[in-house]
């Protein structure tokens, strides 16, 4: 099969320009294509701490001081180049000191609307100046979401965009960049209102979102499970009537893991690695850990751990009906590292407080630290309300520490509840949201811990578990050449 060209648009790609999961999707697809032997072109904007980070530009040639006019404004940006973490792949960067030249990546100035729409068009422009047809256009969120209506509108004149068909990947659909009707203008769409989701125009408003879902080739999101629950009224977001609209070309892919980073028996933040074989140093880290959080040393007691960004979305509500009880009851510890809303993050310091010889509490963010805490830990506690895929989870099988999780999103894709019985599973995992749901789910998970063998057998289930971005981009690819059939 010859090799795909694919145009990655995207607000974030790491580690340059990063929020949360978003770049790392992006960054991870640019690399593993090209590592497949593709031809991705990644595409984000020259953000201000880009471009005073010291990162080494260069100039892409003939993508210099290019003019655009867009809602009647003219524009000039150019296209500089950097390599991807780890890739001989480039990442193409879109400077334009009006858009761009601002102190954080997101901006409350009142032209978001301009200034993504404005990196979607100077991306498919760089193709026309270059000569570059794309197969694929991948578009994701609502920043780039319009690429797919621009295609049929504003480019569809082009013919190097004939075979290009365009796949639109949701990553969190809370946010769907939603603008008055009058903003149609600003973005040379002014012309296209019958093209738009007519309930919106009513209202006197369009979605850059709604638009891309409406005129994508296909849509993806970042789990199997998490695609079917969009189209609930629960996480639809209101988008739910219309994701089920385009139920047979809504496709759920979960993310990959950069083994590279995130494996036990290489990990450069760890002081003692493992292996599924020689899990010595998984009760050295544990020590370890115990004692860079200031806890009593025990082989006795399992270590619960948790890095987490402290949402509701997380679950945390659930902790103070159950955990606590567990905490007054049994020989354990937690250990927490997180940052979020201030109600969470007093209760794990009133934890912390409470039981000062079980519990701790690190609110500021430490790489080095969670990488301990994924290692160092028995058991990974992630009871989320909703997980549209989720890392950690996946991280935790791979060393060895076993996640207790809710049947939602990725958590139900990547976690296999543990079976006693037969000896299968890899985690603990409970379907309703309540307490006393996750209060079952930890006390199956400490019969387990008190039976060795049961133990050993879990861990290696679960370290044995393959969600390398290595298959997971065969999957993108697979999808990318169905997108001419669909």
């Amino acid at each position: 099969m010859p090799p795909l060209r694919v145009l990655v648009t995207s607000a974030e790609v790491a580690p340059f320009a990063k929020t949360g999961g978003l770049a790392d999707v992006t960054a991870a697809i640019g690399r593993y294509l090209h590592k497949a032997g593709h031809e991705p072109r990644i595409v984000l904007p020259l953000y201000k701490r880009v471009r005073l980070s010291g990162l080494a530009l260069e100039p892409v040639p003939g993508l210099q001081e290019i003019p655009m006019q867009i809602g009647g404004r003219r524009v000039v940006w150019s296209a500089w180049s950097a390599p991807l973490t780890k890739s001989a792949a480039r990442a193409w960067f879109i400077r334009c000191p009006d858009f761009y030249e601002r102190e954080g990546i997101y901006a409350a100035d009142g032209d978001e609307h301009v200034r993504f729409a404005f990196l979607t068009r100077a991306a498919l422009e760089s193709c026309q100046h270059t000569g570059w047809a794309p197969d694929v256009v991948h578009a994701h969120d609502w920043h780039t979401a319009l690429a797919p209506l621009y295609l049929r509108t504003i480019y569809a004149w082009d013919k190097l965009f004939a075979p290009t068909r365009t796949l639109l990947t949701l990553h969190n659909n809370a946010y769907q960049g939603n603008f008055p009707l009058a903003a149609l203008a600003d973005v040379d769409l002014a012309n296209e209102r019958h093209l738009l989701w007519q309930e919106d125009v009513q209202r006197g408003s369009f979605s850059f979102l709604k638009s891309g879902i409406t005129y994508a080739t296909a849509l993806s999101t970042v789990s199997r499970t998490y695609a079917k629950e969009i189209q609930g009224d629960e996480l639809g977001m209101g988008l739910q009537g219309l994701l089920k609209s385009r139920d047979d070309h809504l496709f759920g892919i979960v993310n990959g893991v950069d083994y590279d980073v995130w494996d036990p028996a290489i990990d450069a933040r760890i002081p003692h690695r493992f292996t599924p074989q020689d899990l010595a140093g998984k009760a050295r880290m544990k020590a370890a850990l115990l004692k860079r959080m200031e806890l009593p040393p025990t082989e006795r007691a399992p270590v619960l751990g948790i890095v987490s960004r402290l949402t509701a979305q997380k679950g945390f509500d659930l902790l103070h009906e159950s955990l606590t009880v567990f905490l007054r009851r049994e020989d354990l510890r937690l250990v927490v590292q997180g940052s979020g809303e201030e109600r969470y993050e007093r209760y794990f310091e009133w934890l912390a407080s409470t039981f000062p010889d079980k519990v701790a509490y690190r609110k500021a963010y430490d790489e080095d630290l969670a990488h301990w805490i994924e290692a160092g830990s028995d058991l990974f506690l992630m009871p989320s309300r909703f997980e549209p895929c989720g890392l950690n989870q996946m991280y935790s099988l791979k060393y060895g520490t076993p996640p207790i999780v809710r049947r939602t999103g990725g958590l139900a894709d990547t976690v296999a509840h543990w079976n006693p019985r037969t000896g299968e599973g890899t985690g603990f995992v409970f379907d309703d949201f309540d307490a006393h749901a996750l209060a079952g789910a930890i006390e199956s998970a400490l019969r387990a811990w008190r039976d060795p063998a049961q133990w050993r057998r879990l861990q290696q289930n679960a370290m044995a578990q393959d969600f390398s971005w290595e298959r997971q981009i065969l999957r993108y690819v697979e999808l990318y050449r169905r997108l001419p059939a669909l």
